[in-house]
């Protein structure tokens, strides 16, 4: 009878819980140091065309990063399209005022930067996105993870 309980109260929870849209993986770094060639792949299927989603990069560093920013190229393949399109971007990871910017846990800092907003995926399907780190170090030292989340946009 315990069980039956708990169960009930679990399956009424989810049942009442919002339906939250959002996909996000994460690629760990081989012993913290992401090389230029390392360039982690990410495939998330798209079933509602008609939303609007909101693309951030993911990204774990340690304290002892070496700067206050990271370059990265973010290369994006539609489903059915045999060219990707690829753009680069200079996020900020910290300024003087703040320090480093994110959520911090003990000298781990955790990034999540809108490079996307409002975006329409038009084509129903896999989405493959390709990160790089385009940084003059390479290895990049200090980098812990890196990846993609997507949620639906709230705007």
């Amino acid at each position: 009878m315990k069980h039956y309980f708990t169960w009930s109260m679990v399956l009424l929870i989810c049942a009442c819980s919002p339906h939250i849209d959002v996909f996000e993986k994460d690629v760990a770094i081989p012993a913290q140091q992401w090389e230029s060639g390392f360039k982690p792949q990410i495939v998330f299927a798209v079933t509602d065309t008609a939303s609007l989603y909101d693309v951030y990069l993911v990204l774990r560093h340690t304290d002892a990063y070496n700067y206050n920013n990271i370059w990265v190229r973010a290369t994006v393949q539609q489903p059915g399209d045999t060219l990707a399109r690829s753009q680069q971007f200079d996020l900020t990871l910290a300024n003087s005022e703040k320090g480093w910017l994110g959520s911090a846990m003990d000298d781990i800092y955790e990034q999540r930067i809108l490079i996307q907003p409002q975006t329409k995926f038009t084509r129903k399907g896999s989405y493959h996105f390709t990160i790089e780190q385009i940084m003059r170090e390479d290895p990049l030292k200090h980098v812990l993870n890196v990846g993609v989340r997507v949620e639906k946009s709230n705007r």
